[in-house]
């Protein structure tokens, strides 16, 4: 698929607030817990779970969301396919981190191993 200026620009304006629901019932659907889910989050943003809370509360957009965020330094080796994205091809840079954490909720849910989501933790 190719990005368009409008679904990066949605993506930009979803609150942070309302998809969080959905990654915490995707992955305890599949047997893996809402620590687990703050871990991965955390490992991606640098939102401890206080910080990831106040996100939650302010009811931010993914734009402010990740304007707030501390980007692992690994995140850039998160790859592959989500959304029908591959996400190396990804050029714009908020979709990208939007499609970095999907990536990772999504890993989480296939009950992948910590160690290999968490890439070089």
């Amino acid at each position: 698929m190719k990005e368009t200026t409008t679904h990066n620009e949605r993506i930009a304006k979803l609150i942070f607030a309302e998809v969080y629901p959905h990654y915490l019932s995707k992955v305890e659907k599949k047997g893996r817990t809402k620590e687990e889910l703050h871990r991965v989050i955390e490992w991606l943003t640098g939102f401890d779970n206080e910080k990831l809370q106040d996100q939650i509360d302010k009811e931010v957009s993914f734009e402010t969301f990740f304007k707030n965020a501390k980007l692992n330094p690994n995140a850039h080796l998160i790859s592959g396919m989500i959304c029908g994205y591959r996400i190396e091809e990804i050029e714009n840079p908020l979709t990208k981190k939007a499609r970095y954490l999907d990536k990772l909720v999504d890993e989480l849910a296939k009950g992948k191993k910590m160690e290999k989501i968490l890439r070089g933790q």
